[in-house]
């Protein structure tokens, strides 16, 4: 295992010095699943889950929790995002939704944590939404699916097996 960037030669947690990295633009998607009995799904499709438009919450939760992962996440560097996207997909096998957030910065860093943050709360707000209804929704898995842009160039996650 290579040496840790977060971590100091004695051993104790430090934020990365960036300072040095070029400005490059960086991209990272990730994905989360929430699944669900199929009622609960058509609560969404319908439009007539009790608390409201269950997407658009969750939608805005991402993409705001995206903007905030350097408040949440103790040694990310604050970033100035250029785009915070979340999507929806609706499974029927699994039953549930496919949650995607995708986000750019032109900066010194990466944005994953900021993808996989915004996935994160994105899920957990539809769980939020739906949880008088149905509160056996489980989430998981969330993971990166792509990263571009900084020194250690490309990523892309093989393909995940079938649920």
């Amino acid at each position: 295992m290579s040496k840790l960037s977060h971590i100091n030669e004695k051993g104790e947690a430090r934020m990365v010095d960036v300072s040095a990295k070029s400005v490059t633009e960086r991209t990272a998607i990730a994905e989360g699943f929430v699944g669900m009995a199929p009622a609960t799904l058509a609560l969404i499709e319908d439009g007539t889950a009790a608390k409201g438009d269950v997407l658009a919450t969750a939608r805005i939760a991402g993409i705001m929790a995206a903007k905030r992962t350097h408040e949440l996440i103790p040694l990310c560097h604050p970033l100035p995002i250029s785009k915070a996207a979340v999507e929806f997909e609706v499974s029927r096998k699994p039953v549930g939704l496919r949650v995607t957030a995708e986000v750019k910065v032109s900066g010194p860093t990466g944005v994953e944590m900021e993808a996989l943050t915004a996935v994160s709360i994105a899920c957990l707000t539809i769980y939020d939404m739906l949880k008088a209804a149905d509160r056996g929704m489980a989430i998981g898995p969330v993971r990166l699916l792509e990263k571009t842009g900084g020194r250690s160039g490309s990523y892309r996650a093989a393909k995940a097996p079938e649920s």
